[in-house]
């Protein structure tokens, strides 16, 4: 139902677990694929919880791989988990991971953890890996192909949450590569760190950037059934705590604005969208922005950024898709008294990344920007802890870099005069040096936050998808 404001739950990644031998073997020791076959069906249940896996079949030669990788490619796979069973020569799979675009993980494990005085040359055999890994990574290096490696046991916690980290980024990068951000109307004017070259964007990490008429918007607001209107309404009433100077209009607006945002959405293909206050505003056939539709679209899995910033809402996206519960925010002032930085913006936030001690607001706000009347708002204090900042920088032509802090959510004293999202995120290394850095690498102003420690998440997201990586 269109209405419900249920958690977005996002699906497990989708990975296939390629295990990689020889058929030589198959004369020495008989039963050896059925043997390995076996260990990789185990590594696959080990790790159950972190993919939703699909298994191929030991494959021993060139056309044994190519099937296999066709097969996983017309599963709509996030990547792909590579595993030698035993030694397995790389010529027979360099072309073909020369020709993949799907994430790689090159898992240098083997079945037992340690040698010991019992191991014969069967034992030796079943756990050789190592140098196919070897063989295959080199192919992987002159192919100039990313990849991720990890070399661990297959069933320490360790393995398992790299594993994790490497899938949920896959997961990212792939979505990323079908992406449609929605535009309506047009991007600011005269704001030069939210531009970036549509066609480099498209080719070199997938996002396509669209722009849509503020029309559609207005007249689906038009359109939204009575009945919708009225369940959602009622849900924000269960849910948050409702200003009683917000009046009955500016109600049924600001959800017949969210209810339209998102069937254009859903009906043509959108995982993320813009807004601008300005094209909103200029149109003349709207009351109000949708502001509290930010919010609340955001908490439903949609990227978002405002004032026509496709790359911030693909990197919100992205933020869903690599950690969950993304959020948009925007440095808006320094406190030097307590080293950290005032976040917020407009009147757009996630409101999944509320404190979990006072309830969300929706309140009447009056707000001049866009010249229009007042706008329902979701005010909240971002929940203290740990947190994570990223944005995606274009440095021009196919060049893009990621910077990322870590830092903290404060448990500082409220600002009762502001009337939007806010809270105050100090950074690990410091107002001084992080800004430092930020500015050196040319973080734009719009920011997506996760709460938690995600830089290293972040990093692999690189890795895969070609970006530069920064943290400051």
């Amino acid at each position: 139902m269109t209405a419900s404001l249920a958690p977005a739950t996002t699906r497990k990644p989708r990975i296939g677990l390629l295990g990689i031998m020889q058929a030589l073997y198959d004369h020495m020791i008989p039963g050896i694929t059925e043997r390995q076959g076996g260990y990789a069906e185990a590594i696959a249940e080990q790790l159950g919880d972190v993919a939703d896996w699909t298994i191929g079949r030991p494959v021993k030669d060139r056309a044994d791989a190519e099937d296999v990788m066709r097969e996983f490619g017309n599963a709509d796979l996030d990547g792909v988990l590579v595993v030698m069973l035993t030694y397995g020569p790389a010529m027979r799979v360099a072309r073909l991971f020369n020709e993949n675009r799907m994430p790689l993980l090159l898992a240098n494990i083997q079945p037992e953890p340690a040698v010991t005085a019992a191991w014969d040359m069967a034992d030796m055999t079943y756990n050789q890996g190592i140098h196919g890994a070897q063989d295959t990574a080199n192919a992987l290096v002159r192919a100039d192909r990313p990849f991720e490696v990890i070399t661990d046991d297959w069933r320490s916690p360790r393995f398992r949450e790299r594993v994790d980290r490497w899938a949920r980024a896959s997961r990212a990068v792939t979505a990323w590569k079908s992406l449609k951000v929605g535009v309506f109307g047009y991007a600011m004017n005269d704001m030069g760190d939210i531009r970036v070259d549509e066609n480099a964007l498209l080719r070199t990490l997938g996002p396509e950037i669209s722009f849509l008429a503020p029309g559609d918007l207005h007249r689906g607001a038009l359109a939204v059934p009575d009945a919708e209107v009225a369940e959602l309404i009622a849900w924000e009433n269960a849910h948050f705590e409702i200003d009683k100077a917000l009046t009955a209009v500016e109600r049924e607006d600001h959800v017949r604005m969210q209810l339209a945002i998102e069937h254009i959405l859903r009906d043509r293909g959108y995982r993320a969208y813009s807004t601008h206050f300005d094209a909103i505003g200029e149109d003349g056939r709207f009351r109000r922005l949708p502001l509290a539709a930010a919010s609340s679209l955001m908490a439903k899995g949609y990227g978002y950024g405002a004032e026509g910033d496709a790359l911030a809402a693909s990197m919100v996206y992205a933020g869903h898709q690599l950690i969950g519960d993304a959020h948009f925010t925007e440095m808006y002032a320094m406190d030097f008294s307590s080293d950290s930085l005032l976040m917020s913006h407009m009147g757009e936030g996630n409101w999944r990344v509320a404190r979990t001690d006072e309830p969300v607001r929706l309140i009447h706000r009056e707000l001049g920007i866009g010249k229009l009347e007042a706008p329902p708002t979701f005010l909240f204090r971002y929940r203290p802890g740990p947190a994570t900042l990223a944005c995606l920088v274009s440095l021009g032509g196919e060049r893009f870099r990621l910077v990322v802090a870590e830092g903290e959510v404060l448990d500082a004293s409220a600002l009762p005069q502001l009337e939007m999202p806010y809270g105050q995120f100090r950074p690990d290394t410091g107002v001084r040096a992080c800004m430092d850095g930020w500015l050196a690498a040319g973080g734009p102003h719009h920011q997506v936050m996760n709460l938690g420690r995600h830089a290293a998440d972040w990093q692999v997201f690189c890795r895969l998808s070609g970006i530069e990586f920064v943290q400051v």
